[in-house]
């Protein structure tokens, strides 16, 4: 139990805790306006405080934060493991608590500070010895982010619901002590408090986030990180085999290619030669039909018959004067050597013609040789040009290859992955159910102590639900006739006094329970009255604290036979009337 809770802070109201139910009021005085509300007394900020020293973060936004008490120690005096405990914060140095009072066999000691004269602790491993003692946690169970379990329930996920904020949404619903808690953690929560498997709603949690992941991986595939939406894994691996051994192709290329620096000089000269080659080639063609012209002469160019030479010198004689003729004979000489020279000339020329292809054939082959050594090294070879474009396009192909690798591999993720979620979780699903049947005593036990709390409050009672689905474990409440507010805030308190009768029976959870005044919002004061007397019996019963903080005109007129509100009434009473009324003292 809480014994007390006290500051340094000067004017601030020490309160002093009793066992059993505990009613801590807030008055509105006579002199007290609109302005003065009890809504700033500081019944919630007790709230926070029991939290701030239970190891709850303390941000900027903190109130321990504000000026007028950054400087300033808030402690509490408790009982933990049957040990009375006491320990102080600052929200100036909220990253450790000192510790005044504590057994002897912590699992983790607290340092002495030689400056201070006192022993400190972290407020990690204050979580961490809260844990061991409350719930019986590991040190990988105490984790600072209170609604991301890492390996199992934590002790501050576990404690808000026992002290609900209703600054969190702590009143929003029986089964979430925060509006900003995850589903997962909800359940995972409520199963380990209820003492069924909640390895079983961990699994779940995990098979969430890898939801979560191939979601985001899904939506990174069609947002750009891969260029184009992702088709099917059929249509991606024929892609991908066939940019791969264009790849390879070029690889094999690039790796045999051979640079020649003086791979144009060779190029331009190969062009020379061919144009050379074919010239030469031209010019024999020349002279080739010049030798079959003059051959063609050689065949014509015969010695003209005695009778053809005798009529034309005979009409010569006719023509010329007789000192111009000649013998006949010296005639007959002149013409077959005038014939014989013509033959000589016609030879001579198919000679010459003949001799320069010869030299042009001899000139061809020694082109031709070079042409084919400068062939088999420009073959052999490359220019470093057409290297840097072999390499260029390796790039882009392999840009490309890998482009479809990525799309391959997201498909295949996407495709295998949420067929193997869906396996994961009909398989937790009849593992749960499992569960369930085997520990059908523990679920019973749970839903008849809910029911009979509630049927204290009313005569339709809520019933409390729990099943297994296809998201986990399902936790609800059947209430008949209209849901409202005070009705659904009256659940909560059936649901958190269920709670705290199966912990107190295990031995586990704190042996108190805090409920802020905004749980009775809307609630009608029939049901405040019985349930301030349940609370009292139960807390009576299963020796553990109800705290109950209450603005004093919601006090129910009528009580309960045996039910004495006042005996409950701490001597502390709040008020806004005045500067120094509320819970600080001071308004800040």
């Amino acid at each position: 139990m809480i014994y007390r809770l006290y500051s340094t802070l000067p004017k601030f109201k020490e309160i002093i805790f009793h066992p059993g139910l505990n009613i801590l009021l807030a008055d509105k005085g006579p002199n007290a306006t609109d302005r003065h509300t009890r809504n700033s007394a500081g019944k919630t900020s007790l709230i926070e405080m029991v939290h701030f020293l239970m190891g709850a973060k303390c941000d900027k936004d903190s109130i321990f934060r504000a000026e007028a008490l950054l400087n300033e120690s808030f402690g509490i005096e408790f009982s933990l493991d049957q040990t009375v405990t006491k320990v102080q914060r600052s929200g100036k140095t909220a990253g450790k608590l000192e510790v005044l009072k504590k057994s002897e066999d912590w699992p983790v000691e607290p340092k002495y500070d030689k400056k201070k004269k006192m022993y400190t602790i972290s407020n990690s491993k204050w979580k961490e010895i809260l844990g061991y003692y409350m719930f019986g946690l590991t040190e990988q169970q105490v984790d600072d982010e209170e609604l991301h379990p890492n390996s199992g329930p934590t002790f501050r996920s576990l404690f808000s619901y026992f002290v609900r904020r209703e600054g969190a949404g702590g009143f929003s619903s029986p089964f979430y002590n925060s509006t900003k808690q995850q589903l997962g953690d909800s359940q995972l929560a409520i199963t380990f408090l209820l003492g069924l498997d909640w390895s079983i709603p961990y699994q779940w949690q995990l098979v969430r986030e890898r939801e979560r992941t191939l979601r985001e991986l899904k939506k990174a595939a069609g947002q750009g990180m891969f260029g184009e939406v992702i088709g099917t894994m059929a249509e991606l691996r024929t892609r991908l085999v066939i940019a791969q051994e264009k790849a390879r192709r070029l690889k094999e290329n690039i790796s045999n290619f051979k640079v020649l620096a003086e791979y144009k000089e060779l190029e331009k000269e190969a062009s020379e030669l061919t144009r050379k080659i074919l010239q030469l080639t031209d010019e024999n063609v020349s002279d080739r039909n010049i030798i079959r012209d003059l051959e063609e002469s050689l065949v014509t160019e015969t010695v003209p018959s005695y009778t053809e030479l005798e009529k034309l010198y005979t009409e010569a004689g006719v023509i010329l004067p007789e000192n111009v003729t000649k013998r006949f004979e010296d005639v007959k000489i002149f013409h077959e050597k005038v014939i014989q020279n013509r033959r000589s000339y016609l030879l001579s020329e198919i000679s010459l013609a003949e001799q320069r292809i010869t030299e042009r054939d001899r000139a061809k082959e020694k082109l031709s040789d070079r042409k084919a050594e400068i062939m088999m090294i420009l073959n052999s070879h490359g220019a470093l040009e057409e290297f840097l474009n072999l390499q260029s396009e390796l790039t882009k192909v392999e840009a490309e290859k890998e482009a479809l690798h990525q799309q391959y591999v997201t498909a295949e993720q996407l495709e295998k992955g949420k067929t193997e979620l869906e396996i994961d979780r009909k398989r937790l699903e009849m593992r749960l159910k499992q569960d369930y049947s085997e520990q059908a005593d523990v679920l019973n036990r749970a839903i008849v102590l809910f029911e009979q709390i509630s049927s204290a409050l009313y005569e339709n009672a809520g019933s409390l639900v729990i099943d297994a689905s296809s998201n986990g474990p399902l936790f609800d409440i059947k209430i008949p006739g209209s849901r409202s507010t005070g009705i659904n805030n009256m659940q909560i308190f059936c649901f958190d006094m269920m709670l705290m009768r199966l912990c107190r029976e295990r031995g586990m959870g704190p042996d108190f329970l805090i409920h802020d005044s905004h749980l009775f919002d809307g609630v009608d004061e029939r049901q405040i009255a019985k349930a301030l007397s349940l609370g009292a019996q139960l807390a009576h019963e299963y020796h553990f604290q109800y705290i109950v903080t209450m603005n004093s005109d919601t006090i129910p007129s009528i009580f309960p036979d045996g039910f004495n509100f006042d005996d409950y009434v701490l001597p502390i009473r709040l008020t806004d009337e005045t500067e120094e009324g509320g819970l600080f003292g001071i308004r800040f």
